[in-house]
């Protein structure tokens, strides 16, 4: 028999009853069940139930073990008594009876429990993160992360692609995030970089000649931590092909990461990759407030500003006389109560915000006496009297006919909508509905298709101020009253994306975006308003995270000096700090683009996690730290003066 184990935790069934086997794994829980103890032997693969009773030879033995010793047993499987199967394990149908055992290594007092569902702290489950990666849920999702890079490795070669590896150490990358550097021994004074990303290498490989590439690629880069983003490193499946246009692109990702979200979305429902969206950057930032749109949630964001200007509403009335201001409605479904609307307001300011305005619609409590007592109120005592004159008849709700044959067609309309206003099942509440009037109250409604028991929101300004609120109150909205499907992955490319953007106290132009995407219309693009222009750069967003981003490459080095002479940078500086691609373009560059797909975040979609951590083996902690290794660590003397460096010490 072999020396740790006949079977794993997870093989043994009915049709072992009888034999005798060897298994290998730690003592999940222990029970003791009146001088017979039970014990849940854990591996990789399952668990078994194992037992023993005084009869047993090693029963003084068994008694001594405690959770997480990992331990060999020697024993004989029986069939469990029917009232005892446990039909959720693979195993449950048999219990082995232990009659040798071996302690394989102890465990001391252990500082955080593998059993059961219980919350730790960040530093403790990092601090001994082996013991966390043994919990049945951690090793689901690691494995999770390994079959789908497997998977998209798969769909990657069966699409001709061919998998380079491109360096780990090299210069510094143009990717906007902090490099970390790594010192040369060599030459004293200089420095490597660890790549943000292949992005040179894969352009470069695409002037080499090669068609297609793809790799799953570490990336590095020195960035403030978030839930969906490591300070330190993450992986990409990184691809780049030649001769193509944007929506080859599209084509080529779309059924490999689709395909991805079937095999492994846990039969929740997957948008076909043909009915993925292209929304322009401007309106996801209109509708959604986010670049990255979360659409399993239905509400839009419109702009309502034509209904504040000039109204009662001094607020937005005053606000919307600067140049560049608007006011956005964010339509609340069924959110129609006093109560939904002050949370809301509460959730606002905790953003920062004053508050936000809302209405919401109700039921009419009572309705006005007479038709003519609203026309009079409407038109005007004036026009009423004229209107009374031409229709010598009663001026009640059955009237209401005559009179609008005595308007003009723009009258017509107004008295039209303003009788349904009054007239109608709907009465708009909340403050803002005090102040800006029933006529008003009632465009916003049926702009917003809206009805009883809806709500809409308000927020008002430069939109870049408070789009990303807008956006965040979106998604509390959506998930709060039930609008988000959550049984579903939700995919939009937004495309469109503006190249550069001007400095508002200095009027500076800069780049807004990725500098080395192509400019729709080339040069003669960029000869007109650098604010107009727009880049063939695109992402991938899924349930309001960016799971891909990419472009079409700028490969002619005139246009690549001419868009960066715009945000004024000079055509040396440019050939200084990315001469190797520079030069390359030189030599016959075919138009090229790809796109790079977040491993981590994909994963930690289809785990149903929120936080990265919990779909990497071993990842730092907020403050960029690795608590269980001692990293970042400080060099010895000898390391320092072999490098040439010298540490100076922080005030």
């Amino acid at each position: 028999m072999h020396a740790y184990r006949s079977h794993t935790c997870a093989d043994l069934n009915k049709s072992n009853v009888g034999e005798t086997v060897r298994l290998s794994g730690w003592v999940h829980r222990v029970r003791d069940h009146g001088g017979v103890l039970f014990i849940d032997l854990r591996d990789h693969y399952g668990m078994t139930q194992v037992l023993c009773d005084s009869d047993s030879p090693v029963f003084a033995e068994v008694e001594k073990l405690r959770s997480e010793w990992c331990i060999r047993i020697d024993g004989i499987v029986k069939a469990r008594d029917e009232s005892l199967v446990n039909a959720k394990l693979p195993t449950g149908e048999i219990e082995v009876y232990i009659r040798d055992m071996e302690v394989l290594g102890s465990a001391k007092e252990l500082p955080l429990m593998v059993f059961g569902d219980q919350e730790y702290p960040e530093e403790t489950r990092l601090r001994y993160r082996y013991l966390d990666l043994r919990r049945e849920v951690m090793q689901r999702n690691m494995v999770l992360r390994s079959d789908v890079v497997a998977s998209m490795r798969k769909r990657m070669w069966e699409k001709g692609f061919r998998e380079f590896q491109t360096p780990i150490i090299t210069a510094s990358s143009p990717e906007g995030a902090r490099d970390f550097l790594v010192p040369s021994r060599l030459h004293p004074g200089k420095f490597y970089a660890l790549p943000q990303a292949p992005q040179q290498f894969k352009q470069l490989l695409m002037v080499s000649g090669f068609d297609k590439y793809f790799q799953i690629a570490p990336c590095f880069r020195d960035e403030d931590p978030r839930a969906d983003r490591s300070p330190t490193d993450f992986y990409q499946l990184d691809l780049e092909m030649s001769f193509v246009t944007q929506q080859d692109v599209f084509d080529t990702i779309a059924p490999v990461l689709g395909g991805v979200f079937e095999e492994f979305g846990g039969g929740r429902k997957v948008d076909a990759p043909a009915e993925w969206p292209q929304i322009s950057y401007a309106d996801a930032a209109l509708k959604y407030g986010s670049d990255k749109p979360d659409l399993r949630n239905p509400i839009e964001m419109q702009v309502v500003s034509e209904h504040f200007a000039g109204s009662g509403f001094a607020i937005f009335a005053k606000l919307l006389e600067q140049e560049g201001t608007e006011i956005r409605a964010i339509p609340a479904p069924t959110g129609g109560s006093r109560k939904f609307c002050d949370r809301m307001n509460a959730f606002a300011q905790k953003e920062g915000l004053p508050g936000m305005g809302y209405i919401f619609w109700r039921e009419k409590s009572a309705q006005p006496d007479t038709f003519d007592q609203i026309v009079r109120a409407l038109v005007g005592s004036e026009e009423y009297d004229k209107l009374r004159e031409q229709e010598a008849e009663g001026m009640a709700a059955e009237g209401k006919l005559k009179i609008l044959e005595a308007l003009d067609a723009n009258d017509k309309e107004k008295v039209a909508f303003l009788v349904d206003a009054y007239f109608g099942e709907h009465e708009a509440a909340g403050p803002l509905a005090k102040n800006i009037g029933p006529e008003r109250t009632e465009a916003i409604r049926q702009q917003l298709g809206l009805g009883v028991g809806d709500a809409a929101f308000f927020l008002g300004g430069k939109p870049k101020q408070f789009e990303a609120v807008a956006g965040r109150a979106r998604n509390v909205i959506g998930t709060e009253l039930g609008l988000t499907d959550e049984n579903r992955f939700a995919f939009a490319w937004i495309v469109d994306f503006p190249i550069y953007e001007k400095d508002e106290e200095t009027g500076k132009i800069d780049f807004e975006h990725n500098p080395f995407s192509m400019p729709q219309g080339g040069m003669e693009a960029l000869e007109g308003d650098p604010l107009k222009v727009k880049g063939f750069q695109y992402d991938l967003a899924c349930n309001g995270y960016e799971i891909v981003s990419g472009a079409i490459r700028n490969h002619k080095p005139e246009i690549m000096f001419k868009a960066f002479e715009i945000a004024g940078y000079p055509k040396e500086e440019v050939t200084k700090r990315f001469g190797g691609m520079v030069n390359a373009f030189q030599y016959g560059a075919p138009p090229h683009g790809g796109c790079a797909a977040g491993v981590d975040r994909i994963v930690m979609l289809l785990a149903d996690e929120d936080n990265l951590r919990d779909v990497m083996l071993f990842p730092m902690n907020q403050r960029a730290e690795d608590l269980m290794m001692g990293a970042p660590s400080e060099p010895t003397s000898d390391q320092l003066m072999e490098l040439s460096l010298r540490v100076i010490p922080q005030e």
